[in-house]
């Protein structure tokens, strides 16, 4: 305080020296809030590092693009993967047949198909497993249905013999659903051949003869289903076996699940949510899809899914027993356990 004093007392005697004092007290001051400022800065990008952590970049799945009834492409629609730690990168049209292997060598990171594929897949030693329910069979939104051309004669399951059947892939619903139809009426399945096309390909060769039936999954088979001009609906697998082996689930790469296991608990909740949306909004459901895929909307099938996402055990224990009953596995090769999980669903308790 005295030096102060005297500092003042000096500028107050001396008039010459007032410029110079206060050239130096500015230039404290300025140095002053410069440190200030400084500091502050410091302050603001320490407090603001939590939330700068939390715009990471998400973790980015691949995934193919096919016409198909998928939780996934209505999903985006809706902006539920916006915000999202996880996101899919389309990597476009693949064959149905080849998504599996597919995800087995990395090549995609998730798929939703059918069960009997996942199974042998995983009965080879792939390093997959199911994840989530994906879509049931109803009565009113079955998995699959079949189609005939309008004039043909065959009426039931029992005029397959000796005829030609398109479907999407071999080892799969299509195939194992109808072989058991046949053997359960009496039928050779040999007596019937089976070609493939792309889901959304199957009604020209049906139209032209190429084949005497087509197998169809939405949102294709409401296509085939309006145009009672050319084709003619004989049954869905629901009619078959009342469901039981129309679950179509979310299986991923081992490798993946490992390294993004809380991104795969997220992807889980928003396929519950898409789920829960769509199951009560299937009207503005299918018209998402259609606008997606370039459908008029009356010509859309949609499918209900699994609310809770959850694997129902007995969908697969079902195709266990069937790849058995096949010849595909031997009795006890393979587990239910070994097949799919739960762990990953965020409705489970940890």
């Amino acid at each position: 305080m005295k030096i102060l004093s005297s500092r003042r007392q000096q500028a107050f005697d001396q008039p010459l020296n007032l410029r110079p004092a206060v050239g130096r007290a500015r230039r404290s001051s300025g140095a002053f809030r410069l440190a200030a400022a400084a500091l502050a800065a410091v302050l603001l990008a320490w407090a603001a590092a939590p939330a700068l952590a939390q715009k990471a970049e998400p973790v980015k799945f691949k995934y193919p693009e096919v016409v198909y009834y998928d939780m996934i492409y209505l999903a985006d629609e809706l902006g539920y993967f916006d915000e999202a730690g996880i996101k899919p990168e389309y990597v476009g049209r693949m064959p149905t047949g080849q998504q599996v292997p597919s995800l087995v060598n990395g090549d995609l990171d998730l798929v939703t198909r059918h069960t009997p594929v996942i199974i042998a897949a995983v009965a080879s030693g792939a390093d997959i497993v199911t994840i989530a329910g994906g879509s049931m069979s109803t009565k009113e939104y079955p998995h699959m249905k079949y189609f005939v051309r309008a004039d043909s004669d065959i009426k039931s399951v029992k005029d397959f013999g000796g005829k030609t059947l398109g479907l999407n892939s071999f080892g799969a619903c299509s195939e194992y659903v109808t072989k058991k139809y046949l053997k359960d009426n009496g039928l050779d399945p040999s007596s019937l051949k089976m070609i493939t096309a792309p889901e959304d390909q199957q009604e020209a060769p049906l139209k032209r003869g190429s084949t005497d039936i087509a197998i169809i999954h939405p949102l294709a088979s409401g296509r085939a289903a309006a145009n009672k001009k050319d084709f003619r609906t004989l049954f869905s697998d629901w009619d078959i076996d009342g469901g039981v082996s129309g679950m179509c689930p979310y299986s991923v790469n081992g490798e993946f699940l490992r390294k993004n296991p809380q991104a795969v608990t997220e992807l889980i909740g928003i396929l519950i949510k898409t789920a829960e949306w769509n199951n009560s909004h299937p009207e503005e459901a299918r018209a998402i899809m259609a606008k997606r895929f370039g459908f008029k909307v009356e010509e859309t099938e949609r499918y209900d899914f699994y609310i809770d996402q959850l694997v129902p055990e007995e969908g697969v224990v079902y195709w266990i027993n069937r790849l058995v009953e096949e010849g595909k596995l031997t009795a006890d090769q393979v587990k239910a356990s070994d097949v799919y999980t739960n762990a990953y669903n965020p409705t489970v308790k940890k």
